[in-house]
């Protein structure tokens, strides 16, 4: 969810819609406005080819949007109307199908429905730019069920057929492959890459991901078969270059998705934030790293067990642990050792079948181990789920109530593994260090820093982002 929503000119008599700056000139009374590429499409308008709105960052809301719009907003981007309907969506947070319509076209301009078939029409039109896939295999693996959906989903968006589109591409969009599948996702700037890289650095496992030379590596499951992905800049400050080794393009729009939430593109910056950007302790910070954004996880639960496994212990500490814990009961992925991974993270079900014995003979203490044990359980179980479906309090008090698990563990995995942007773990000694030296103090506990964050709402992950930043 972008914080700056473009406006975009829509022309009437052409029916086609531009970003700003385009050579185009048309009357003034013939051009409308939309506030993003979904609203322009719902109204009917379609992309002008030579400048490309379509390529932009999504922008399907704003930080105006209510939070069950927001929420859903993310689970669609995870493909939660692939094979669902509105009804179902709306159930899984709290609103009837008619509703969220209803928020929808209000907040965005666009139903549900319209959104989810929108984001799988562009990533389609990105891989007919960018890669030479076939156009039977770039439907599937823009979560089409055939090449008839993809037709007819880019014909409706783009008014061009596929095979039309693909000979209109330039020679500089499309990216040739040397080893892999290299394919571009952009994002909206300010976006501080180096900062995220240092954060996801600072908490790769041995085996299952690294940071090497500007570049984040991990392994990954696809339809059941595991692979590899490299994450670099472009070089353009407009997007990442995602380069993916993938047993099957079948989901490959769910992996591009994976990264941008594991890098936070969706999110907004600290920047774009006012309650952050003009606050008298968090300013300061926002002015020196404005494109700082919550990081996500490439896997739900992986990054729950992570945040578990480092409970009261330092970061290298639990990665030598979790570490231990791939090396163990993640499954074998050969080949890859050049680059220094060997393994997928253990599944849910495999990690509750492990004895706690096991798990602490890998450098735990009991409590944790079963701790460990429990939420695997649970997960396995589908007794809880860390979708965004569910509101912070709702999440937070659902993983309180499991064994070992409190108020900071609870808002560290509502924060990066759910996505909730207003999660905020007070408690920890990091936020507390960092809090208390840009007060001029020599300390303060999680309940003064609690109060002060309160002003930060609803966007307190940013604030905590800023604050680990600065420590």
């Amino acid at each position: 969810m972008n914080a700056r929503t473009p406006s975009l000119s829509c022309v009437v008599t052409t029916g086609i819609y531009c970003r700003a700056g385009c050579p185009a000139s048309p009357k003034r009374e013939n051009v409308t406005r939309h506030r993003s590429a979904v609203a322009a499409e719902a109204a009917g308008f379609r992309p002008c080819l030579r400048c490309r709105p379509d390529r932009l960052p999504p922008s399907y809301a704003t930080n105006s949007a209510p939070d069950p719009v927001q929420r859903a907003i993310l689970l669609i981007g995870e493909g939660a109307l692939d094979e669902s309907t509105e009804d179902i969506l709306g159930g899984r947070i709290g609103l009837s199908g008619r509703q969220l319509r209803r928020l929808f076209v209000e907040h965005l301009g666009a139903t549900p429905s319209f959104v989810a078939r929108s984001r799988r029409a562009h990533f389609a039109r990105r891989l007919l730019d960018e890669t030479d896939l076939s156009v039977t295999s770039i439907a599937f693996a823009a979560g089409f069920n055939s090449t008839r959906q993809l037709n007819r989903a880019v014909i409706d968006t783009f008014r061009f057929t596929p095979t039309e589109l693909r000979a209109k591409r330039r020679q500089r969009d499309r990216l040739v492959a040397d080893g892999g599948l290299p394919l571009r996702t952009p994002y909206s700037a300010p976006f501080d890459f180096a900062e995220q890289l240092r954060f996801l650095s600072a908490r790769t496992v041995s085996g299952i991901d690294s940071v090497d030379g500007g570049t984040y590596r991990r392994t990954i499951t696809t339809c059941g078969y595991p692979g590899m992905i490299e994450v670099s800049g472009a070089g353009d400050k407009r997007h990442l270059l995602i380069l993916a080794h993938l047993p099957t393009m079948n989901a490959l729009i769910d992996d591009v998705a994976r990264v941008r939430r594991i890098f936070g593109l969706d999110g907004p910056s600290s920047t774009s934030i006012p309650a952050l950007s003009d606050d008298g302790l968090i300013g300061p910070l926002v002015a020196a790293r404005p494109g700082l954004r919550v990081a996500g996880a490439w896997d739900r639960f992986e990054t729950a067990i992570r945040i578990i496994v480092s409970q009261q212990i330092s970061l290298r500490g639990a990665r030598t642990i979790l570490g231990r814990m791939v090396e163990a009961f993640g499954a074998p992925v050969p080949g890859l050792s050049a680059v220094g991974l060997s393994h997928t993270f253990p599944t849910a079900e495999r990690l509750a079948s492990v004895s706690e014995a096991k798990l602490q003979q890998l450098g735990m203490p009991c409590a944790r181990a079963a701790t460990i044990r429990s939420f695997a359980r649970a997960y396995a179980s589908e007794q809880l789920s860390l979708e965004p479906s569910a509101t912070l309090e709702t999440l937070t008090e659902q993983l309180e109530e499991l064994p070992g698990v409190g108020a900071w563990t609870a808002h560290c995995i509502a924060m990066r593994a759910s996505g909730h942007l207003d999660a905020f773990p007070a408690g920890d000694l990091g936020l507390r260090r960092s809090a208390a030296r840009l007060l001029g103090r020599e300390s303060i506990t999680s309940e003064e820093l609690e109060d002060r964050a309160e002003a930060w709402r609803p966007y307190r992950a940013l604030a905590a982002m800023q604050l680990w930043a600065a420590e």
